[in-house]
């Protein structure tokens, strides 16, 4: 049973013994739910008013610090090296967050004012390279496809790039989430054709399309 209220709690109670003349409640038009619940005692009820404003004003005092969960692990650094054979200072994905191996993964590169070549790109407005963003999309790919090669730590290299657009700078400070899905693949010959999408919270800043070659198919 539910009823209706203005802003303020109530309580009702009833009781056998109680003579005193009752009062009518006025409702208003402009009202909060309420549930009617039962009190500790058999003869008595009490209403609990459920205000929409708690939610609101409890997110306001949370601090901004303990609003935002962490990525998840999945692949730390170390695991990623047992993959990649790039090292510094080209090793551009620091955790992978999701992984299926011969299908996706998604990965994470924490942009850092402390990156090499923020000094010279640019001085005065630090912007992550675009090629830089397709070499970190690719080691993702390599992440998804060098272990169903059975190529770990072989050298991969990008064959092909395709319908790729930036649509924003990513900046020191920035965390870039990277989702590599492949498309087709021939394990036989070390080649994979994937699809790539970048993102910084919830803006997709880069896509495109890739074509990958492990060394490992094609020495075989």
């Amino acid at each position: 049973m539910a009823i209706t209220t203005p802003n303020s709690v109530l309580s009702l109670s009833s009781s056998h013994h109680d003579n005193q003349p009752r009062i009518p409640l006025i409702l208003s038009p402009r009202s909060h739910p309420v549930s009617l619940i039962r009190n500790k005692r058999p003869s008595s009820l009490a209403i609990r008013c459920f205000n929409k404003d708690d939610n609101v004003s409890s997110e306001k005092d949370t601090p901004i610090e303990l609003k935002f969960s962490a990525f998840p692990t999945v692949m730390d650094i170390n695991k990623i090296k047992e993959i990649l054979p790039h090292r510094f200072p080209l090793l551009l994905v620091d955790r992978v967050i999701e992984y299926t191996p011969g299908v996706s993964a998604v990965a994470i590169k924490n942009v850092t004012i402390n990156d090499n070549f923020f000094p010279g790109h640019f001085p005065d407005r630090p912007i992550l390279p675009g090629g830089l963003m397709i070499e970190a999309m690719a080691q993702v790919g390599g992440i998804v496809m060098l272990p169903e090669v059975g190529g770990s730590q072989d050298n991969f290299f990008v064959g092909g790039i395709d319908k790729v657009k930036f649509h924003k700078p990513v900046v020191a400070g920035d965390t870039l989430v990277m989702r590599m899905t492949i498309l087709s693949f021939q394990k036989r010959f070390g080649l994979a054709k994937m699809e790539g999408k970048a993102y910084v919270g919830a803006s997709l800043v880069c896509e495109g399309e890739f074509t990958i070659v492990s060394s490992a198919g094609t020495s075989s």
